[in-house]
């Protein structure tokens, strides 16, 4: 009896098993994916095409094919101001929910979150932190996803000084974004890191058309090295002009180590850079999560009330000892 129990049991199994699977089509698949009829409005942050700003934008691509919403992106060129206009636009297109970089900081966008809110969009953020904001509206679904900034800063600078050897008394220059209210606050952990340890700083920081354009700051580092002979250590607190060194150096006429060389993101040109000696090191903050988790993030609060999540996608400094493992994800675009 117990046999013929068990070839009947089987026997259901198979047949329940070529329904759902017989014809190519899951369960899932038949019932359509989980977060299909939301709509989204997500800020990639830079240009299209990007080294940093293009691999947000897979993470949140991924995430779009994944989920089944429906995602609009903003390209924004890292304008501040570009960006609260954008903002503006967004809200009058009255999606469910609206993933925003958060470079203009609280005090630009706090009035237009309250108005988004108010209307009953679900308002997140990623690369930059808006912490009264989050305070606010964490119960609505406003959360955060990426690195800690100021500790990032921190790190970054610690781990570069180390390995270049420099001592109290040898310079540094760091390129990097001290005018923006929040975003700026990697910039100043980068500097007080350095002055810590007693380094002399020059600090520069990014404008608007270099933010914007990585390539068009090359004259301002030859003009910076020309003058500054003796700087051992130079610090890019932005992932496109990280990117870009070794075409700043070669322009000054450096080779590869003549210099130590660091910043923030990975992507394909800074694991060449870093192969090739014009990069010492970088602090990867895996932008693919700060495009996938977002979406994720206005999924799961729209459609079942969920709070923010913080995440910090802050990870381990990279440089010639572990790139090769993580080389061939940045060619893919996901680290």
């Amino acid at each position: 009896m117990k046999t013929k129990l068990t070839a009947v049991f089987f026997g259901f199994m198979l047949i329940a098993g070529l329904a759902i699977f017989g014809t190519g089509v899951s369960s899932v698949e038949a019932a359509g994916k989980h977060f299909e009829g939301i709509s989204i409005v997500f800020f990639p942050g830079g240009s299209e095409g990007g080294p940093f700003a293009s691999v947000v934008f897979r993470g949140a691509k991924a995430a779009e094919e994944d989920l089944g919403c429906k995602v609009d992106y903003v390209w924004s060129g890292w304008l501040p101001d570009k960006m609260v206009a954008q903002f503006k636009d967004a809200i009058a297109r009255k999606p469910d929910g609206i993933a925003v970089m958060g470079h203009p900081g609280v005090a630009a966008y706090a009035p237009l979150v309250d108005e988004a809110v108010s209307k009953g969009i679900i308002v997140t953020s990623q690369n930059t932190t808006l912490p009264a904001i989050e305070d606010k509206y964490k119960a609505q679904g406003f959360g955060y996803v990426g690195q800690e900034l100021y500790p990032s800063g921190v790190m970054l600078a610690k781990g570069a000084a180390r390995r270049a050897g420099l001592k109290k008394g040898d310079r540094a220059m760091v390129w990097g974004l001290l005018g923006q209210e929040t975003r700026g606050l990697r910039t100043k952990g980068c500097v007080d890191a350095l002055k810590e340890i007693g380094v002399k700083v020059d600090y520069i920081e990014i404008s608007d058309a270099v933010n914007s354009d990585a390539s068009l700051g090359t004259p301002v580092v030859a003009s910076y090295i020309a003058t500054h002979p003796d700087v051992k250590l130079l610090i890019t607190d932005h992932g496109a002009l990280t990117a870009t060194l070794g075409t700043y150096l070669n322009a000054a006429r450096k080779k590869p180590g003549d210099i130590y060389t660091a910043g923030f993101d990975l992507s394909a040109a800074t694991a060449t850079g870093i192969k090739e000696g014009w990069v010492g090191c970088v602090l990867d903050q895996q932008p693919w999560l700060q495009g996938y988790l977002p979406i994720l993030q206005i999924c799961l609060a729209k459609k079942y009330g969920f709070a923010g999540l913080h995440i910090d996608t802050g990870a381990a400094i990279i440089d010639k000892t572990n790139i090769d493992f993580v080389a061939p994800l940045a060619e893919k675009g996901i680290r």
